[in-house]
């Protein structure tokens, strides 16, 4: 038996009055006393070696030396750098000294629980896991047992711990190796390949799971967008015509050792690779599949959730995000150029001068169908506004709402139901400019239309049936290049819950629409994602309405009740969205999408 003792490959560095040590999945920084290095210089052999209980039992437990002990450990045990005790499993332990080691006759349980790479390293329990490693049983299979790839990855299963054979397998294509590993009761496989110079693996999943991604990945890096969305290939269309192999051997081994290492992880239930660290970029809780190019040579994870979702973890649906910095990762997994199904909106060539703008390209049938520009008080706010602008055009336009929560959607909904009833807030006496042009947003973004954009322009503010406060502020060209007629479309429109913020967001729409020129009439949202934009961040207290943080949490707080006096007014209801490929693809990223049967404005 041994004590609680330091993980492997776990490193320390000295401080001045302190200690930094870095694992495989965390790190941990203490400072505060120069006994720190000291104490540690006398902790670290036993941690490392299995003594600790030998000098916890040779230090008296109320003494200042044992507070300070337990303290670190308790740090140490919380930041997951610490094994728990049990039997022996480390280096130098006898085969026959090891329960695990006895039942199977193997001694690679701890040659992995050993070495830095092996599941103590990172698993909360190392001995499961190494056993899981000794029991399961691998099988790879390929068109030809002698494909490079497969041989390789076959190796990599092997030094992990697994026993292989190799099965032909005339049905797959060349250039594609599946690999299945079963322990117990529980199956698990990936399928990795090629398409000319470029490679992919495979999230973790059944054996049809990992089929059908193979082929829509294949399908995906031949330029074939389609099999993203639901217009899945064949076997017999991807294998009738195979991309000549132009990899080389370092990514035939790079690729066959990311997927055997993942296969290992899935099968000893260690740390998904691919969210190793963190998610980083990610968005956690989707799978992800690796993507490998020869040249120039780069590999990278992506988020991948396939049209074909047999397996009961690819059909749940994550949370709606919490921040805007979430809902930008769940866009940027959804527009990713080389899996993602939806246009990604980014800054490009646009000046973000006087205002900022995102944009995209709206993929269609055949090929482009037009772009999407607009602009928000923030980058950030602006990339999210024309994602879900593209999301609901290619859903099917004005009946489609999306947003990041269900809140997001609503608040973009109800704004654009009521600016899609002119008579509920028309007609009535504007509200005196006093009442708005005060409000330094409002005047900042006036000012910018119409002295440094030079456009001569007319702001009006009408408000709803008394006591509902809901104003429509709209913005419209004068002079001579003024559109003519009733039905000329504003410049910018807003609806919002006082009469600044509407004035003040009219006005923004207006200087993004002068400076982005869209080619299609952008409805208001306005405030719609203030809450989302301010979640967890702090506006320091000088800050004024002038600073765009400070007003979005103005806004922010209004929001709900504006909400409430939008739905009494106009009456909006919701239908559950048709199902489809989009419309499910954006319910599991999260996002909630809004259908409304109204004829479109």
């Amino acid at each position: 038996m041994s004590g609680r003792r330091l993980r492997p490959g776990v490193a320390v560095t000295p401080l001045r009055e302190g200690l930094h040590l870095r694992g495989r999945r965390g790190n941990l920084t203490l400072e505060g006393s120069a006994a720190l290095p000291a104490l540690w210089r006398s902790l670290e052999g036993p941690l490392r070696e299995g003594r600790l209980e030998e000098l916890l039992d040779g230090v008296d437990p109320a003494s200042p030396l044992r507070g300070a002990l337990d303290t670190l450990l308790g740090q140490l045990e919380a930041h997951d750098l610490l094994l728990p005790g049990g039997p022996d499993v480390g280096p130098g332990t006898a085969p026959g000294a090891d329960p695990v080691t006895e039942w199977t006759g193997a001694e690679s349980v701890t040659e992995w629980t050993g070495a830095d790479i092996g599941p103590a390293a990172t698993a909360a329990d190392a001995r499961a896991a190494a056993g899981a490693l000794v029991a399961g049983r691998a099988e790879v299979l390929a068109a030809s047992p002698d494909d490079p790839l497969a041989r390789a990855a076959g190796r990599a299963l092997e030094r992990g711990g697994l026993s292989v054979t190799y099965t032909p397998d005339p049905t797959l294509p060349a250039h594609r190796v599946l690999l299945h590993a079963r322990t117990g009761t529980s199956e698990r496989g990936i399928a990795l390949g090629f398409r000319g110079a470029s490679g992919y693996a495979t999230a973790p999943g059944g054996a049809a799971q990992v089929r059908a991604d193979a082929r829509a990945l294949e399908a995906r890096l031949t330029g074939d967008r389609g099999a993203a969305s639901g217009e899945e290939a064949t076997e017999d269309e991807v294998a009738s015509e195979p991309p000549e192999f132009t990899g080389s051997r370092a990514s035939v081994a790079l690729l066959a050792g990311a997927a055997a290492h993942r296969l290992l992880c899935a099968v000893a239930a260690l740390p998904d690779p691919a969210f190793e660290g963190g998610a980083g970029p990610l968005p956690p809780g989707l799978p992800a599949v690796l993507l490998a190019d020869a040249r120039p040579p780069r590999a990278a994870y992506h988020t991948w959730l396939g049209p074909r979702r047999h397996d009961p973890d690819r059909r749940t649906a994550l949370d709606p995000a919490d921040t805007l910095d979430s809902a930008l990762r769940r866009v940027a997994a959804l527009g990713d150029e080389r899996c993602g199904p939806l246009p990604l909106p980014l800054p490009g060539e646009l000046r973000q001068l006087p205002v900022p703008l995102a944009g995209c390209v709206l993929p269609g049938p055949g090929g482009t169908v037009g772009t999407l520009t607009g602009g928000a008080p923030r980058l950030d706010l602006a990339r999210l506004e024309v994602f879900c602008r593209a999301a609901e055009l290619l859903l099917g336009g004005a009946w489609f709402t999306v947003g990041a929560d269900p809140g997001h959607a609503r608040g973009r909904a109800l704004r654009r139901a009521a600016a899609h009833r002119p008579d509920l807030l028309d007609g009535r006496s504007p509200v005196p400019a006093e009442r708005w042009s005060g409000h330094p947003q409002a005047r900042h973004w006036w000012a910018t239309l119409t002295v440094r954009l030079d456009v001569p322009a007319h702001l009006e503010v009408t408000r709803s049936a008394p006591g509902a406060e809901v104003y429509r502020a709209v913005v419209r060209r004068t002079g001579p290049a003024a559109p003519a007629g009733p039905g000329a479309l504003p410049l910018g429109e807003a609806v919002e819950a006082t009469p600044a913020d509407a004035a003040a967001f009219a006005c923004l729409a207006a200087v993004a629409a002068v400076r982005a020129a869209p080619d299609r009439p952008v409805r208001p949202s306005g405030g719609a994602a203030a809450r989302l934009a301010t979640a967890g961040a702090r506006t320091a207290p000088w800050e004024g309405l002038g600073g765009t943080g400070r007003w979005l949490a103005d806004l922010a707080g209004r929001e709900e009740p504006f909400q409430d006096a939008l739905l009494r007014l106009t009456g909006l209801t919701h239908l559950p969205a048709p199902r489809g490929e989009l419309a499910d693809l954006l319910t599991a990223f999260g996002f909630t999408v809004l259908y409304a049967p109204e004829e479109p404005r």
